[in-house]
């Protein structure tokens, strides 16, 4: 049974659809996050979960109750913006126990659970700093206490990272990973970051102009990708418009400029589609082990890894290697490239909105 339920949720904005019949549910304790490009309606989605903006139609039901029916205020979510919104005139122990105060909970309580929530983001040792005196990160760490003390029984998270440098973003994405581990509560994240919804989700659940795309584990729907938009969105691709031939039990084959390829098992009709290939399972080869070779057009050094563009007789076709500290291909140097079937992707062909 889930936790969580939406149904056909949908919110229209006069003329326009924010959000369009939107279903989804999320079990007790699950970590979820709604991922997709701005303006496809994850703010929206969350906004009428807290009660912010009400919907056009549709319901919303969490553990047992209609959400619909419950002033804002009463629902009882812990949520967490990203700008933080911490009193800038309070303490961090004053911050995190204002909810609890609010509430009316005895002092004696609301100074243990606000010990406790202090101790879950780390930051007993800075009770009685103020804001402005504390890194982003810090204050990121305040705000989560804030929404985690008052023991609600949904986190909604609203690019609570967006405002961190890089590497704090990264050392961030492992706090909010070892805190939701450790407080259990069933959360729900709204990111256009692709890595962070994938590093911290059970799933993620991908949107596209108001509507669900795909809910998958970040796994699943990176390796099984169901469009190609969503193939580009979570992470690097190369897309090939060709020609399905056949399939059967165990392949397919299909043609792409003259060229006919080997590929997996396809449920289409013959006719055409788009092909999907990630960069980093295009292997360099000898030339006699080549399906296709071509022109290193570009390489760039990204650290870890190295990214080249290059020239084929499919088209321009992005690779990505892991740095070994040795040299690789240049521009101008002809390369010879190789995959497996099995790692094509092959999906229906997309109409242009």
């Amino acid at each position: 049974m889930s936790f969580l339920d939406l149904r056909s949720l949908t919110k229209r904005f006069g003329d326009i659809s924010a959000v369009e019949d939107f279903s989804l549910s999320v079990a007790k304790g699950e970590f979820v996050s709604l991922l997709g490009p701005s303006g496809c309606g994850k703010t929206t989605t969350l906004q009428m979960i807290a009660g912010f903006i009400n919907p056009t139609s549709g319901s919303m039901i969490l553990n047992g109750k209609n959400l619909a029916a419950i002033p804002a205020r009463a629902r009882g979510l812990g949520i967490v913006f990203q700008t933080y919104a911490l009193f800038p005139h309070m303490t961090v122990a004053e911050n995190v126990g204002f909810g609890l105060e609010m509430r009316k909970v005895p002092k004696a309580e609301r100074k243990r659970r606000v010990a406790e929530a202090l101790d879950l983001v780390h930051l007993s040792h800075l009770t009685d700093r103020h804001p402005q005196a504390m890194s982003g990160g810090q204050r990121q760490r305040v705000a989560l206490g804030r929404a985690l003390v008052i023991q609600p029984e949904l986190l909604l998270l609203d690019e609570p990272l967006s405002n961190l440098d890089a590497k704090l973003r990264d050392e961030m994405r492992l706090e909010l990973r070892r805190i939701h581990k450790e407080a259990g509560v069933t959360t729900l994240l709204v990111t256009h970051d692709q890595d962070e919804a994938m590093a911290l989700s059970d799933r993620v659940a991908v949107m596209r102009q108001g509507r669900l795309e795909q809910v998958d584990t970040p796994f699943e729907a990176y390796e099984g990708p169901r469009s190609t938009f969503i193939s580009g969105f979570l992470g690097k691709t190369n897309t090939l418009r060709g020609d399905l031939l056949e399939t059967t039990e165990s392949g397919s084959r299909f043609r792409r400029e003259g060229l006919i390829l080997d590929g997996p098992v396809a449920h289409h009709i013959p006719g055409p589609v788009e092909v999907c290939l990630r960069p980093e399972r295009i292997d360099l080869v000898e030339a006699d082990e080549a399906l296709v070779s071509g022109i290193v057009s570009e390489r760039i050094f990204l650290g870890n890894q190295w990214l080249f563009r290059v020239d084929t007789p499919l088209g321009e076709l992005m690779i990505c290697r892991r740095n070994r500290g040795r040299r690789e291909a240049e521009p101008g140097e002809t390369v010879h490239l190789s995959w497996k079937p099995e790692h094509l992707r092959i999906l229906p062909v997309e109409v242009q909105g």
